[in-house]
């Protein structure tokens, strides 16, 4: 019974209870879900097309009331001059063997890991294509390199913290789409020099002929070499000057069409953190979904931050600080909690272990015992289902030809602090052939650091809030 005072103690009750609701709004799935298997298989028959050259987008600084800037993009099939992978199986083994080669480079380096600029940004927001059709969990924004600005397709990645071009004059270049920068020909390039306090910052920084050098080496044995320089890029229709850039003369790698990348990692160096205060480390991404034939986005600024998301804190990693770790305490399948010890997920004090979320990875990976406990949760649930062998780096699979539709338990993660992540069937139970072969897409790390991918983040608003140090779940869909 409530004494009269009691009507203020009610009011913060029924507060909480909304706030909680709002943080578990992305749990409105209920225990069982459906797969559609005929459209999922669809999604992954994508026709390549050859394009031989691109228009030039028009860049122009003017002022919209809403303050982001949006920039229409084409799916990666439509980038891509390459016809290697005719078929979805062939793209997805090629896609699994460079997710493997991610993994294993993330390892290392977060193991080895463990052994201020001001300038005139508003919101910024570009769309986001997927380069899942040509065998890669990559994905790619278009923006404006120099002056006048050169349209360019980068791969957006989480987990990088530099920003870098292939450049002119290219002593060994990849193939890309868009003609190769040349430097000589903007008027804003400006070279960095060795002893220039922007240099320092680089991790693999050195000099030659007194100009900074910089050097990235990639998980797939890809890499980029050549001179930092200060220069003005255009994201959407808002310009940035004297961006720290890479200015790539010896390049090699599978970038499927692209002409570099764009790091939006926790470091000093990448495109978030040069920013810096005028942005607050805060940027949104939705992350297209495969087969849908339509573009995501990437949005800057603290106007890209949702009103009804479920926040998570991040984790920091002093020995890591361009990866974004976020808490995970469990697992759940059906809506029942797996068995699985909060310890497994923990990020250790030396820097060890932890839960990093990465959009350069494509499929989950989570410390052995916890995949396994995890698996064998899913295949209990789903023993109505024909089973196939296992496929790469899966090795729980299900045949599903000539059904059109099945019924599958859900799969969810649940975050420290008590928000829900369920997801959508097609961001667990994908197609790796063209014949109904669909897989679990999980695996295990074979280390104690588990990533959550981008098959997983696929078709969910995801927000960064680096000067709080939250991320953000929902609440809208791509």
């Amino acid at each position: 019974m409530f004494s009269s005072q009691s009507p203020p103690l009610l009011i913060k009750l029924v507060i909480l209870t909304l706030q909680l609701l709002c943080t578990l709004a992305v749990t409105s799935y209920p225990d069982f879900q459906h797969l559609n298997v005929k459209d999922s298989i669809s999604g992954s028959k994508t026709d390549t097309v050859k394009i031989s050259h691109f228009d030039e987008v028009v860049f122009q600084n003017h002022n919209r009331s809403d303050g982001k800037w949006n920039l229409k993009l084409v799916h990666r099939d439509k980038i891509s001059s390459s016809t290697k992978f005719h078929s979805h199986s062939h793209r997805f083994h090629a896609r699994m063997q460079r997710d493997v080669k991610r993994v294993a480079a993330l390892t290392r380096r977060l193991s080895a890991a463990t052994a201020e600029k001001s300038y005139e940004v508003e919101d910024l927001e570009a769309d986001v294509v997927s380069g899942m059709d040509q065998g890669s969990g990559e994905y790619f924004v278009r923006i404006g390199v120099g002056s006048p600005p050169r349209s360019q397709y980068v791969v957006i990645d989480s987990g990088s913290d530099i920003v870098w071009v292939q450049c002119q004059p290219c002593n060994q270049c990849y193939k890309q789409s868009d003609p190769v920068f040349d430097p000589a020909a903007s008027a804003s390039f400006t070279g960095v020099s060795c002893s220039s306090p922007v240099c320092s910052r680089l991790d693999n920084g050195g000099c030659h002929a007194g100009k900074c050098r910089y050097e990235v080496m990639y998980g797939d044995g890809s890499y980029t070499k050549g001179t930092l320089a200060l220069e003005t890029l255009t994201i959407g229709r808002t310009v940035v000057r004297n961006m720290a850039i890479g200015c790539g003369h010896r390049n090699q790698g599978m970038f499927v069409g692209a002409a570099g990348l764009l790091g939006i990692g926790g470091g000093s160096m990448s495109f978030v953190g040069q920013l810096g205060g005028q942005t607050g480390g805060a940027f949104s991404y939705c992350l297209v979904s495969r087969g849908s034939g339509s573009s995501g986005s990437l949005v800057f600024g603290r106007g890209a931050l949702p009103v009804g998301a479920a926040w998570v804190p991040l984790v920091r990693n002093q020995r890591a600080p361009s990866f974004y770790y976020v808490g995970l305490s469990g697992l759940g399948v059906g809506g029942v909690g797996v068995p699985i010890s909060e310890d497994v997920f923990k990020l250790t004090q030396l820097g060890y272990g932890g839960v990093v979320m990465d959009t350069g990875t494509a499929v989950t990976r989570l410390p052995t015992v916890a995949y396994e406990a995890f698996r064998d949760t899913f295949i209990a649930q789903t023993g109505n289902l024909p089973r196939a062998s296992g496929v790469s780096i899966f090795d729980t699979c299900y045949n599903l030809f000539g059904f059109v539709t099945v019924r599958v338990p859900t799969v969810s993660f649940y975050f420290s602090g008590g928000p829900i992540l369920t997801l959508p069937a097609n961001n667990f139970l994908i197609p790796v052939d063209d014949v109904g072969t669909f897989c679990f897409a999980f695996a295990a790390s074979g280390s104690g650091l588990s990533i959550i991918g981008n098959i997983q983040q696929e078709g969910i608003e995801i927000s960064f809030d680096g000067a709080n140090g939250f991320v953000g779940f929902g609440p809208n869909v791509c």
